[in-house]
Parts: C-alpha cells; sequence; structure tokens
C-alpha cells in the first residue's frame, strides 16, 4: 500500500477538478501548506533519505517545503529521523540533489513544450512571438550574450505595456548547451515557452527551483533590467 501518495499531474496542471488535495506538514517548520510549495521525500530500504522531485517513490514519504534553508534546518534539527520514525541517512548534498533533480524535471517539461508545439527557439521566432504578447517565460543561455536577450527584452516589454500586462520573466539558469540538448542541438540560446497549460505545470517547478537556486545569473550586468520570476503567484 502506497502512504502519502505525490499530489496528481492533473492537480499541477489545474485540472483537479476542484478537488484541492488536503496540506502537508513541512517536517522542518511544522507549518501545513499547498503540496504545490513542497518537495517529497521518500525513504528506502537502506535508510537513505531520496528527494522524490519526479513523484514515483512508493511507500511512507515526508514532505518538506520547497527551498534550501528548509532543507538545512530539517538536517540539522535531525526532522528527517523523527518523520521516518527510525535511523535514516541524509547526504552532505542532499539540497544540491534536489536542485539537480529540478533542473531535470524543468528541461523535460520544456521538451514537452517543444513537442506539444508550445515551444519558439532561436532568435527570429522568439522575437517574432514577443510580438505577440503570447511569452510566459523567456528562456535564456546562461553563457548566452547580453545583446540578443535585450533586444528581445525591449520588445516584449513594450508590447506588454500596451496590452497593458506584465512583461514575460526571463529564466537564465540553463546553459546553452543544456538548452539545445533539450532539441537535439549542440547550442541553444534563446527560447520562449508560449502561455498555456504547459506554462502553468512549468510556473511550479520553477518556484521549487526558486527556492534551491538563482534563476538569473549573478553575472549578467543586465539582470537588473529583467523581468522578476514572481514564485507561485
Amino acid at each position: 500500500m502506497i502512504l502519502d501518495a505525490p499530489i496528481s499531474a492533473e492537480y499541477e496542471l489545474g485540472r483537479g477538478h476542484g478537488h484541492k488535495p488536503r496540506e502537508r506538514k513541512d517536517i522542518a517548520s511544522g507549518e501545513t501548506m499547498d503540496p504545490v510549495r513542497m518537495i517529497r521525500v521518500g525513504f528506502s530500504p537502506d535508510g537513505d533519505v531520496v528527494a522524490d522531485v519526479f513523484g514515483k517513490l512508493p511507500g511512507r514519504g515526508a514532505w518538506i517545503a520547497a527551498n534550501r534553508d528548509a532543507v538545512e534546518k530539517a538536517i540539522k534539527t535531525k526532522a528527517f529521523f523523527r518523520a521516518a520514525k527510525r535511523n535514516v541517512n541524509v547526504p552532505d548534498d542532499f539540497a544540491d540533489n534536489i536542485e539537480k533533480q529540478l533542473l531535470q524535471k524543468i528541461l523535460g517539461l520544456i521538451g514537452m513544450a517543444n513537442r506539444a508545439g508550445q515551444l519558439e527557439s532561436g532568435f527570429d521566432k522568439v522575437r517574432s512571438l514577443a510580438q505577440t504578447g503570447q511569452i510566459a517565460f523567456r528562456l535564456e543561455a546562461a553563457d548566452g550574450a547580453e545583446d540578443g536577450r535585450s533586444k528581445i527584452r525591449v520588445i516584449d516589454r513594450a508590447v506588454a505595456k500596451e496590452l497593458e500586462q506584465a512583461p514575460a520573466p526571463v529564466i537564465g539558469c540553463f546553459p546553452s548547451a543544456e538548452l539545445g540538448k533539450v532539441l537535439g542541438r549542440e547550442h541553444m540560446v534563446h527560447l520562449a515557452i508560449r502561455k498555456g497549460r504547459l506554462a502553468k505545470s512549468l510556473h511550479i517547478e520553477l518556484s521549487r527551483l526558486a527556492g534551491f537556486c538563482e534563476l538569473v545569473p549573478t553575472g549578467w550586468t543586465d539582470k537588473e533590467h529583467e523581468s522578476v520570476f514572481v514564485p507561485f503567484s
């Protein structure tokens, strides 16, 4: 029997038919919250604490707020031991492992968006989509040049102002090689996710990731000009 099963894909995509799953308790703070703001963890037979980012692990699990501070607090206060009700081993790089899994899950969603026709790639196509006001997220390679993304940003902001809507937030935590791999190419610098159901699911995972790493590189000299991603809005 599977206990404390992970939240359904239907809920994450906004198709829960009005039935919100029960809130879970954050083992770090003791607070209850919406599970989309959390990460589920499982406990292996060998006593290892395992992040269940992909929602596939069976058995009794626990939930923790989706941020690095909560994970570090849970380790310091031995909250994982209490949740498992036995001695368990928490990897030293547990928070980093969660971050890596979230990055992979988001890349998977980007690939899904591509297959569903919800992704535009390349400077010209992204710039054209920006002119329609239909960008949910701009994906700019962390190692991409400032000039290209600034040109797209100017168009996106101008159209957003005209349509009286918020500019599309930029996500810059992936290198061009990783973005290219999603599309079967060597490199890709400019991508854009169209507004829609997949964008909503991507927003949840990006919100979780924002608790573990910066979504826009600190080394970008134009970082202050980019639209800020708002987690869990």
